[in-house]
């Protein structure tokens, strides 16, 4: 089931997550065993270290700017796009400006 979301009602996705000074923050709509939805805000400056996930995961960005890096390969995404990291590769995120993203990971 998904929580931590008004239902029913028509809201700006990206506005359902706060910046926070100086921190990551993450905010969990639905996690089992096949499938994790997690809204991430990111302020300047702050990353997500290297590690590889157990499931293929979709990275959605929704504001800012973010930079990817999968398998020793960086890359730069924008509010719009999107990028796949497979499952069992190393990636990391980092903000060089603030940076919100959906993520998705199917196990």
């Amino acid at each position: 089931m998904i929580k931590n979301f008004k239902i029913a009602e028509v809201m700006t996705f990206a506005e359902q997550i706060q910046y926070q000074t100086g921190q990551v923050v993450s905010k969990t709509l639905a996690q089992d065993t096949h499938h994790s939805l997690t809204l991430f805000a990111f302020e300047k400056g702050e990353e997500i270290s290297t590690h590889a996930s157990g499931g293929d995961a979709l990275l959605i960005a929704l504001d800012g700017t973010g930079e990817i890096t999968i398998d020793g390969k960086v890359s730069t995404i924008h509010a719009g796009q999107s990028i796949l990291m497979p499952s069992n590769v190393a990636h990391a995120i980092y903000a060089p400006e603030r940076f919100k993203m959906f993520l998705v990971v199917i196990f």
